[in-house]
């Protein structure tokens, strides 16, 4: 009998609401997701729609006004407090961001072996797993560089190899394509695939609706809603910034 997939996280019934001066600025609104063990799943919507306020809170980052939020069998906001959840995270999860941030006096494997170093590893134990990912993502050569002296589209590699060098259940990726030209953004989701089918779980946000060929799922969000969710998203192609279906291509449309 096939296995069943393992829930790794499980948000339920979630909103959220900011308050602005006098006003209560509701930014999600009933939004649930699962999200298993080896899935690839991109969140994608228009700005504001509030898929970075919901990687925020996945992320421990920011609690829900209401609703669960359960990873890895561990309930985020009632059974941890901030601190634990920062070691959760720490321990969990791997962040690729739009702007990596860097520790400018450290050299690419010096920043790689940072997180190792916090977690109690030795110098010794930390660097062949540092030189491990650095040939995962094509960048050993560049090992001894700083990293801003590196091409926006090497340092994203950079950051995809920082965040995968803790051997994390999740790699949650906002925007990581975001300041990348075509061929940099191509290189970094054919990497972040790999690492999909070799079993990292992945969510990653995105505007770019070309990146949804490389997911399993995707989930489209509107106005703090989850609005549609696609199970097999290379079935889908883009036009004029909407997605249809292959077989159901409206006739008018030059693709």
């Amino acid at each position: 009998m096939p296995q069943e997939p393992t829930l790794i996280i499980d948000v339920q019934q979630v909103d959220k609401t900011f308050s602005v001066k006098a006003q209560n600025v509701q930014v999600l609104r009933n939004v649930s997701l699962s999200v298993y063990r080896g899935d690839f799943i991109v969140l994608f919507g228009p700005s504001g729609c509030g898929k970075s306020t919901l990687l925020h809170i996945v992320l421990g980052l920011e609690s829900p006004t209401r609703g669960r939020v359960k990873v890895l069998g561990r309930s985020l906001y009632e059974q941890l407090d901030e601190d634990e959840r920062a070691d959760f995270r720490k321990q969990h999860v791997g962040m690729v961001y739009q702007q990596p941030n860097w520790i400018k006096a450290l050299t690419v494997k010096e920043n790689i072996m940072f997180g190792l170093r916090l977690s109690g590893l030795t110098s010794r134990d930390a660097e062949p797993r540092a030189n491990a990912v650095l040939q995962l993502v094509g960048m050993q050569e560049w090992q001894d560089y700083i990293p801003t002296e590196l091409s926006s589209g090497q340092q994203q590699k950079v950051a995809l190899a920082r965040a995968i060098v803790t051997n994390p259940d999740v790699i949650i990726a906002d925007e990581p394509t975001g300041n990348l030209d075509f061929e940099s953004g191509q290189e970094l989701m054919t990497l972040i695939s790999t690492l999909n089918n070799q079993g990292k779980t992945i969510i990653m946000v995105t505007h770019d609706l070309e990146y949804l060929a490389f997911a399993r799922r995707a989930i489209q969000m509107f106005d703090g809603q989850v609005v549609q969710e696609i199970d097999d998203p290379a079935a889908y192609v883009q036009h004029g910034g909407q997605i249809f279906k292959r077989s159901t291509v409206p006739t008018t449309l030059s693709l």
